[in-house]
């Protein structure tokens, strides 16, 4: 009998808002989950306006970069793999950021190209899933960018477009809660954004619709009603696009007091929810899906199993 080697991997995926830890024991078939983590950071803030890193931003995710490292070495980390998506891929002021890792980690983070955080995100969140219920189109709504990937067993199209929440946010909903005119010129923008990718990728083709994502899983946490953020009640729920555009109108109508009072709602989430879930709406009715499986598998499962 041959014995399967189990190692012990890091992943770490630094996006636009959030910056998150996997640590997890990883063989040929096996995943054991050790340490999940998540700070959202905005190091994207200000990026789609200016090109380049905020030094407040850098120093914020540089901070949890320490308190992941130390993390890491306490757990007895083997390998390690630290990816940056939409942001990094933009800032042109990205070494610093860049260096400020490896000085930390004693390891290049990559930046990737959003093809290959779609194959990541891809393998993550599908791992739950029969191939009878395939093909996918799985919906990564980021900071920076959203991903649309197509596919049953593996990625057979992907596109990345510039319609994450930060981005939105800042692009069209300046000046805190946005009036219906920002709306329409956001949805425009989305749109228009949603009609490209759709010329690579057969968004209305596929079986099942899965988001993944803090966007995602926030709308899942409000249409579930929950009193607190519960990871484990959000994994694998479904949720119809009707309830998806009520939360979405309701998370653009509210004002800022009432969406921090939400107990599930992460404090880092407030002011980008709205543009968030907007985009998840518009996606819904573009590809006529009547609902989407919320999944907490995402591009982080994905980087821990690509290490073994």
């Amino acid at each position: 009998m041959v014995e399967t080697l189990v190692m012990r991997v890091a992943a770490i995926d630094c996006g636009t808002n959030s910056i998150r830890l996997l640590i997890a024991d990883v063989d040929g078939t096996n995943f054991r989950e050790i340490v999940r983590d998540m700070e959202i950071v905005r190091l994207g803030q200000g990026v789609d306006k200016t090109g380049q890193f905020h030094p407040d931003a850098i120093a914020r995710t540089l901070a949890a970069v320490d308190k992941y490292a130390l993390q890491i070495a306490a757990k007895g980390v083997e390998k390690i793999r630290f990816c940056a998506t939409s942001a990094t891929r933009d800032a042109t002021n990205r070494d610093l950021f860049i260096n400020g890792v490896k000085e930390r980690l004693g390891i290049e983070p990559e930046v990737i190209p959003g093809e290959v955080e779609a194959a990541l995100s891809f393998q993550g969140a599908t791992k739950d899933f029969e191939k009878n219920e395939g093909p996918f189109l799985v919906i990564d709504i980021g900071g920076g960018s959203t991903e649309f990937v197509f596919g049953t067993s593996f990625v057979e199209f992907a596109k990345s477009m510039n319609i994450g929440c930060v981005r939105m946010s800042e692009r069209h909903f300046t000046g805190g809660d946005p009036d219906p005119g920002q709306i329409a010129a956001a949805i425009e923008d989305i749109d228009e954004a949603i009609a490209q990718a759709a010329k690579i990728v057969p968004i209305t083709q596929a079986k099942t619709l899965i988001a993944v994502a803090g966007t995602a899983t926030t709308v899942a946490a409000a249409a579930l009603d929950l009193a607190a953020y519960d990871r484990y009640a959000i994994h694998l729920s479904r949720i119809s696009a009707e309830k998806t555009h009520a939360i979405s109108k309701m998370f653009l109508s509210t004002t800022r007091a009432d969406r921090e009072a939400l107990g599930y709602m992460h404090p880092g989430r407030v002011d980008v929810i709205g543009a968030g879930s907007l985009v998840l709406s518009r996606i819904m009715l573009a590809t006529g899906a009547t609902e989407f499986v919320a999944s907490e598998s995402d591009i982080l499962d994905g980087m821990a199993w690509s290490l073994v």
